[in-house]
């Protein structure tokens, strides 16, 4: 809430139609939310002639009231109502606030012409049990009878409610920053309040001895008074904090809340007395306690902040004073404080004691370390004015707050770019000196220093563009076309993959499935084939979801089991999904399990089932889709839970990049086959797959069987047919392998399927037998084979 009344202390706006004001600083990016007028028609000054008790009860009381031009019958329930007393009078007609309409009624078969009225029902002052005992509001006597009586108190001023963006700081929080804001959209200056003291000799330093102890603190500054004396606040001074909603307690209370809605800097004020010559800001023990002003024991922790006076609590720092220093009408000596403190710590512990204050607020949306010096002189300046206080020469402080200037380099043609719009070296040069901000101009080039109290602004040039564009005035941006190059949308790299290669399983006839990424202890000891280290919950929900796994094999092994127990017995699942280990380092992969038949038609007679070779050609399908052809192999290894002869690392590029296999029969008798590959090796760079065109001359296909030892892998010997072929040979298939007749308990036969064809002519026979014969002998004699049926 700002009251206008205020501003014009700072600021000349004696020309500006408020509404009109309002209008315009809504478009510069402040929302005036409501515009209020206290003004209340049917409200006049009047005195109590006579005041009896009511016939038909024990509290009311029938008044006589004069009202200047005649003596109006009112009846009144407040235990203050006296004869002589000078009171504000709702007359018939008055709304108040809450649409609350005086009308001329009986009370108890009594009739009554208006209500006397307690300032919370004008809405000047909160509504608590506090201002309810008070009664009605006491005039002072020499109050002219038939005023108007908002007009003849002075709260009949304009007030703006503010709805400010949560990114801006404190500084719309305060009369004085407000100013600022009108300042930079009428383009007129702003005069700060006098703050010149006339100290004595004696120094604070003979006094008081400040040590802070905690990182919470950066910034404390202390200064002290003597001689002073308690009484009423200047009028100004009630009215003000009136109008703001609080009530008027003394000078000394009410000066404290003056400046601090006046500069937004939350003082605090100690009885010198009580306090003693020491202060120690530190963190609060646990369990530490200390009695607030409100009366209240209140219970700290570690992450409170505290002032003491060197032994125990005396203020809970940033939220609310201990009663044990409190100013009273016997204080004559006072410590001033005013301070800055870690508002994310001021917040937490106003949330945890539901102790939300004026200063609790302020503290927690930042405050500037120039007002902190600024709002404690101008209190000693008001207390030796308003108090008669003597100010003490000197001042103790703390500082460790970092006043490193806010400075930002950039050029006008950058602001355009992010406004859209054009704007020219002079206009800039204009709204920075509106704003406020100090800046050097060279050869195009602005250098400009954001001023300590705009807390809210970063030295980057998006910032300066925000606040030239709003006073600029975004109701004169110009719509154009975005200008910008067209890209086409498309996922983003990780997102991409995960669908292409979900698609592509869902293609091959796997179902997708989601899992936990929580699994059981005795899951995540399970298929263990990287080096990585799990992390353990500490307080998990249950035991079977208390670590993070890093593979999903055992998790689709679940899936497999509640399938299973449920009479599925064709399993071809995947998932993918993100791993992490104890260093929290995530890695998406692709797992995938199938057992059962993977193809079956009862009518054609088609059944095959799954097998080491099936989920084999799906990874291999998989590799070749995303561009490896040629890059993968699959090296035989020993794995962790799967089956020792029917296992293998697969191998992107020479890196094992996942594993495929068989589920060790340790495990489960059922004939299980898992593969699992890591997304993040899947989405390395790729050559661009190139499109052959078909071949528009006849292929030439030859068959050829080797017997080989068993340890001689396929993989082997295809490579070496592929390097003896050549040009010519355009694909290699093994087709079939055997053992039994005819063939050594320790050897195997492979049979391969090779296609010869070239894509400018037909083959004749000859030199295609002269690489086919060629391709036997390297294959022997690199080998040790033998052509089967020579």
């Amino acid at each position: 809430m700002i009251d206008l009344e205020w501003i014009k202390d700072y600021i000349d706006i004696s020309d500006q139609d408020l509404k009109e004001l309002a209008v315009k600083i809504t478009k510069a990016g402040i929302n005036i939310e409501k515009v209020i007028t206290n003004h209340i028609d049917n409200l006049v000054i009047g005195e109590v002639v006579s005041c009896e008790m009511h016939p038909d009860s024990d509290h009311l009381h029938v008044c006589l009231v004069n009202i200047g031009e005649e003596v109006k019958q009112i009846v009144c329930g407040a235990s203050n109502v006296r004869e002589g007393l000078k009171v504000i009078v709702a007359l018939p007609g008055a709304i108040l606030p809450g649409n609350f309409e005086i009308k001329k009624s009986k009370i108890r078969g009594v009739d009554s012409n208006g209500m006397l009225c307690a300032l919370y029902e004008l809405g000047l002052e909160e509504k608590n049990d506090e201002t309810y005992s008070k009664g009605i509001y006491e005039v002072y006597k020499e109050a002219p009878v038939g005023a108007d009586a908002m007009e003849y108190l002075k709260l009949d001023n304009t007030l703006y409610e503010l709805d400010v963006h949560k990114h801006r700081n404190n500084d719309c929080y305060y009369h004085i920053g407000f100013a600022y804001e009108i300042g930079a959209i009428l383009n007129r200056p702003v005069t700060l309040p006098d703050d010149t003291t006339n100290p004595i000799a004696d120094d604070i330093k003979n006094h008081f001895i400040l040590n802070v102890e905690t990182d919470k603190c950066p910034y404390y500054l202390a200064k002290m008074v003597t001689d002073v004396k308690i009484g009423d606040s200047p009028e100004f001074i009630k009215r003000r904090l009136m109008a703001y909603g609080m009530r008027s307690i003394n000078n000394v209370v009410d000066i404290s809340n003056y400046v601090m809605l006046e500069y937004g800097q939350p003082l605090h004020f100690f009885d010198k007395d009580t306090l003693g010559d020491k202060i120690l800001v530190r963190d609060a023990k646990e369990g530490e306690e200390i009695v607030t002003l409100d009366g209240k024991k209140r219970v700290l922790t570690s992450s409170d902040i505290v002032i003491t006076d060197g032994d125990k609590p005396v203020c809970l720092a940033g939220v609310m004073g201990g009663e044990n220093t409190e100013v009273t009408d016997k204080t004559t000596s006072i410590l001033i404080e005013s301070a800055i403190f870690d508002g994310v710590s001021i917040r937490n512990t106003s949330s945890r004691l539901d102790l939300r204050s004026e200063a609790s607020i302020r503290y927690g949306k930042g405050l500037s370390y120039e007002y902190t010096l600024k709002a404690i002189e101008r209190a000693c300046h008001l207390l030796e004015k308003y108090a008669g206080a003597k100010v003490l020469s000197g001042m103790v402080s703390y500082d460790n707050i970092d006043k490193t200037p806010k400075i930002v380099t950039f050029k006008s043609s950058e602001i355009n770019s992010l406004l859209g719009i054009t704007i020219s070296d002079e206009d800039v040069k204009v709204e920075l000196n509106r704003l406020g901000f100090p800046f050097e101009y060279h050869k195009g080039e602005f250098k400009a220093t954001i001023p300590a109290r705009r807390l809210d602004i970063d030295p980057y040039v998006n910032d300066i563009a925000e606040e030239v564009g709003r006073l600029y005035g975004y109701h004169n941006l110009v719509s154009t076309l975005p200008s910008v190059p067209i890209k086409r949308g498309e996922y983003a790299v990780d997102i991409m993959y995960r669908k292409i290669i979900s698609k592509r399983l869902r293609s091959l006839g796997l179902n997708e499935v989601k899992t936990y990424t929580l699994v059981s202890p005795a899951m995540a000891d399970r298929f263990k084939y990287e080096d990585k280290k799990q992390v353990i919950l500490p307080k998990p929900m249950s035991v079977d979801k208390s670590v993070i796994r890093t593979s999903l094999i055992p998790s689709l092994l679940k899936v497999y089991e509640y399938n299973h127990d449920h009479k599925v017995m064709d399993v071809n699942i995947y998932e993918i999904a993100k791993t992490y280990d104890d260093s929290y380092n995530e890695e998406s992969k692709v797992c995938m399990l199938m057992s059962g038949k993977y193809l079956f038609n009862q009518w054609h007679g088609i059944n095959i089932k799954v097998d080491f070779y099936v989920i084999k050609g799906i990874v291999q399908n998989i590799l070749d889709y995303l561009g490896f052809k040629n890059r993968y192999t699959f090296e035989k290894a020993e794995i962790a839970d799967l089956h020792p002869g029917i296992c293998a690392k697969v191998m992107l590029d020479r890196k094992m990049i996942g594993v495929i296999g068989k589920v060790h029969p340790m495990i489960t008798k059922d004939d299980i086959y898992v593969a699992e590959l890591s997304l993040e090796a899947l989405m390395s760079k790729v050559k661009p797959i190139k499109f052959k065109e078909a071949p528009k001359y006849p292929e030439i296909v030859k068959d050829m069987a080797f017997i080989v030892k068993d340890n001689v892998t396929s993989d082997e010997i295809i490579s070496v047919i592929k390097k003896a072929g050549g040009r010519l040979l355009t694909d290699v298939k093994l087709f079939d392998v055997y053992k039994g007749e005819h063939v050594s308990a320790d050897e195997k036969s492979l049979a391969y399927s090779l296609k010869f064809s070239s894509p400018d002519r037909t083959l004749s026979e000859e030199e295609v037998m002269e690489v086919f014969n060629n391709i036997i002998l390297k294959v022997e004699d690199k080998l040790d084979a033998q052509l089967r049926n020579k």
